[in-house]
C-alpha cells in the first residue's frame, strides 16, 4: 500500500489519516474575525471617502493667507469699531482663540467669540468692546488652512490717535509643540514605511520571511510607530491650532476640535486602517503554506500530485491581499486628501501623484530596512547572505527601480506644483528644503547603483564564497547608508510638509523706476534731479512687514539728497484710507522704510512727497503690486 508524502517547502512525512479541512469549514472564531475586520476596514474607507468631497470644492493655495481686514492694519479710527472682520483666500477652521485683541499696554481684552461672517468659511469676525480708549490696539489671529496647517499674523489700529509705542505681540506660545507634532509626522512616515514596505518583503519577496521572527519584528514595529506618531499627530494638532502649550494636549475641548475637522477625520481613519492592516499580516503570517502532495523517492512512479484547492483557501488567498492593497492605497489617502495636495491647483492630479510618491517611498524605505534587518546582517556564525539572498535580492531590486521610477516622475511633478519658478527654489524656506531632499536622494541613488550591479553581477556568474562573502561585505555598508538617508529623507519630508509652499510662499522683489517728474522746477544743489529717476526697492513684497529703499538719482546716475521726504500706502483698487509710512534717510539719495506694513496682495502704489527746497514739494506715486 503506498504511503503519500506532503511537502511544504521541503518533503515532510504525515499521518496519513490526518483529516482534511471540509470546504467551507471555518471555525466560528476565524468567522467572527472576518466579519469584526470587514466592519472596521468599511468603516476606515467610509472615513476616507468622506474627504473625498473636498476635492472638487473651489482651488485654494495652501497656508491660508489674508486679503484683507477692518479695521485695516494701521489704519487711525475716529471711533472704535464695532467689529474686526478678517477675509482669507479660502476657507478656514476657526477655534476658541483665532482672534484676540491687546490694548497699548498689551493686556488682552475680552471680546466676542470667533465665529464666521454672513456664513461665509472664509471669513472671521469678532465683535470688539465699545468703550474703547484712544490709542493703538493690536489684533492678533490664529486659523487653520484647509490643508490643516496652522497659519498666525497681528495688525494694529489706532482710536483717536496712535500711541507713544505699539504692545508686542507673540505669534506662538513656545516652539515645542510645533517640534512634538512634526517628531510624530516624521515617526509616522517612517512607521508607514517600515509596515507597508516591511509587511510586502516579508509576505511577497522572501520566501522565508513568515518564518524568520526579525522580519516580523520590523513590520510590527512599523504598525507600533505609525499608530505612536498619528497619535501624537492628533494630540498635538489642538494646542498646536490654538495656541496653547504642550500641556493642554489632553484638553477634551482641543481634542473634540481636532476630532471636527478633515485632518482629524483623516488621522481617525488611519489609526482604524493600522488596526485592519495589523490584522491582515497577522492572519497572513499565519496562514499555511501551499500544500503539495508527492509519492515517496523510492516510487518507479514518482511525481508530485496536485491537490485541487479548496474554496475557503482560494477566498483567503484573494481576499487579504486585496484588502491589504485597498487598505494601504486608503492609508496614503489619510495624508494626501488632508495635505498640500489638498490645495492648490490640479488637486485631481496632485491626489493621485501624491498618494503614489508615498506609496513607493513606503515600499522602498520598508523594503530596505527589512533587507538589511533580516537577510544581510549577520545572525550568529551562519552568514545568511548565503542563505537567503538567492531570491529576496533580485526580487527586491527589481521593486526599487519600479519605486524609484515612480518617486522621480511624481518628484518632478510635485515639485514644479509646490514652487513654481527656479527663483524661488533658494529665496523661500520650501525650496531649500527641497532642495536638500533632492541632494539626499541622489546620494541614495548613487548607493542603489551599486547595490544593482551586485544582483547583475550574481545573476551572470557564482563568485567563490571568498568573493561572495567581500561583496556582501561591501553591499551591506551600502544599503545600511540607503537606510540612513533614507531616514534623514523622511525627517525632511515631515518638516516640508508644515512648510508653506514655495509657490505661495515666494513673491519676486519689488525693484521699479519712474523719472522724476519733469515740471517739477527744481535748481540750486538739487537741480541734478530734473531728468532723473526715482527707484524704488520692496522685499518681501508680500502682505505684512516689508522694507523700502528709495533711490534720488541724477541724469548722471549720482545720488541726490533732499531735505525730507514722507511717504504714504495707497491702495489702488480699494476704498482704503492711505496708510501713513515713515521714511528716514540712510545715505544722502538712499531713504529707508524700514516697518511699512502691507494690509493684503494686490495693487499698490507709494505716495513720496519729496521736498526739492525750502517752500517747494513735489508728490510721486510709484506703483507696484504685492503677492
Amino acid at each position: 500500500m503506498r504511503r503519500r508524502h506532503v511537502t511544504r517547502g521541503t518533503t515532510a512525512a504525515v499521518p496519513a489519516a490526518v483529516p482534511c479541512a471540509m470546504p467551507g469549514a471555518m471555525p466560528a472564531r476565524a468567522r467572527l474575525v472576518a466579519r469584526l475586520v470587514a466592519i472596521v476596514f468599511l468603516a476606515a474607507c467610509g472615513l476616507v471617502v468622506g474627504l473625498l468631497p473636498g476635492v472638487a470644492a473651489r482651488p485654494a493655495y495652501a497656508h491660508a493667507y489674508l486679503l484683507e481686514s477692518s479695521p485695516v492694519d494701521g489704519q487711525v479710527l475716529a471711533s472704535p469699531p464695532a467689529e474686526v472682520r478678517l477675509r482669507f483666500d479660502e476657507a478656514v477652521s476657526l477655534g476658541r482663540r483665532s482672534i484676540q485683541l491687546l490694548d497699548p499696554t498689551g493686556k488682552e481684552l475680552a471680546i466676542g467669540v470667533a465665529e464666521y461672517a454672513d456664513g461665509k468659511a472664509e471669513t472671521a469676525r469678532a465683535s470688539l468692546p465699545r468703550d474703547l480708549a484712544e490709542g493703538t490696539y493690536v489684533v492678533s489671529w490664529r486659523v487653520t488652512s484647509v490643508d490643516s496647517h496652522v497659519v498666525s499674523g497681528a495688525f494694529s489700529f489706532s482710536v483717536g490717535h496712535p500711541s507713544a509705542t505699539a504692545a508686542p505681540v507673540e505669534q506662538d506660545t513656545g516652539r515645542v509643540v510645533p517640534v512634538v507634532a512634526a517628531v510624530g509626522r516624521a515617526v509616522a512616515y517612517l512607521g508607514v514605511a517600515l509596515a507597508l514596505g516591511g509587511g510586502v518583503f516579508v509576505a511577497g519577496l522572501w520566501p522565508a520571511g513568515r518564518d524568520d521572527r526579525r522580519g516580523r519584528r520590523v513590520v510590527w514595529s512599523g504598525f507600533a510607530a505609525l499608530a505612536a506618531g498619528t497619535a501624537v499627530v492628533l494630540l498635538a494638532q489642538g494646542p498646536y491650532a490654538d495656541g496653547r502649550p504642550l500641556t493642554a494636549v489632553f484638553d477634551p475641548g482641543l481634542l473634540g476640535a481636532t476630532l471636527s475637522t478633515r485632518l482629524g477625520h483623516a488621522l481617525l481613519a488611519r489609526l482604524v486602517l493600522v488596526v485592519v492592516l495589523g490584522v491582515v499580516f497577522l492572519i497572513m503570517m499565519g496562514r499555511p503554506s501551499p500544500v503539495a502532495v508527492s509519492e515517496p523517492a523510492d516510487s518507479e512512479t514518482a511525481r508530485p500530485v496536485t491537490t485541487r484547492a479548496e474554496p475557503a483557501g482560494v477566498a483567503r488567498r484573494t481576499a487579504l491581499p486585496a484588502v491589504a492593497v485597498a487598505g494601504a492605497i486608503a492609508m496614503t489617502l489619510t495624508w494626501t486628501l488632508a495635505d498640500h495636495a489638498q490645495s492648490g491647483a490640479q488637486i485631481w492630479l496632485a491626489v493621485p501623484a501624491t498618494s503614489l510618491h508615498l506609496l513607493a517611498m513606503a515600499l522602498w524605505l520598508g523594503g530596505l530596512v527589512t533587507l538589511a534587518v533580516c537577510v544581510l546582517a549577520p545572525a550568529g556564525r551562519r552568514d545568511p547572505a548565503l542563505l537567503s539572498l538567492e531570491l529576496a535580492l533580485p526580487r527586491f531590486s527589481r521593486l526599487a527601480l519600479l519605486c524609484f521610477t515612480v518617486i522621480a516622475a511624481t518628484g518632478l511633478y510635485l515639485s514644479w506644483r509646490q514652487v513654481g519658478t527656479w527663483d524661488a527654489l533658494g529665496a523661500t524656506g520650501f525650496g531649500r528644503l527641497l532642495l536638500g531632499k533632492l541632494a539626499v536622494v541622489l546620494g541614495v541613488l548613487a548607493l542603489a547603483s551599486g547595490s544593482r550591479r551586485f544582483v547583475h553581477r550574481r545573476d551572470r556568474a557564482r563568485p567563490a564564497n571568498r568573493d561572495l562573502g567581500a561583496a556582501v561585505r561591501r553591499l551591506r555598508r551600502s544599503v545600511a547608508g540607503e537606510v540612513v538617508l533614507g531616514v534623514v529623507v523622511v525627517s525632511i519630508t515631515a518638516v516640508l510638509v508644515d512648510t508653506a509652499p514655495a509657490r505661495t510662499s515666494y513673491a519676486p522683489p519689488v525693484d521699479t523706476k519712474v523719472p522724476f517728474p519733469a515740471a517739477v522746477n527744481v535748481s540750486g544743489p538739487y537741480g541734478g534731479l530734473r531728468g532723473g529717476s526715482i527707484q524704488l526697492k520692496i522685499e518681501p513684497a508680500r502682505p505684512g512687514a516689508n522694507t523700502a529703499d528709495i533711490y534720488l538719482t541724477g541724469r548722471d546716475g549720482r545720488l541726490i539728497p533732499v531735505p525730507e521726504i514722507s511717504g504714504a500706502l495707497e491702495s489702488r483698487d480699494r476704498a482704503v484710507p492711505a496708510l501713513p509710512v515713515k521714511v528716514t534717510a540712510a545715505e544722502p539719495g538712499h531713504y529707508v522704510a524700514g516697518s511699512m506694513s502691507i494690509p493684503y496682495p494686490g495693487e499698490w502704489a507709494l505716495r513720496l512727497d519729496i521736498r526739492v527746497s525750502d517752500f517747494d514739494e513735489t508728490r510721486v506715486r510709484v506703483p507696484f503690486t504685492a503677492h
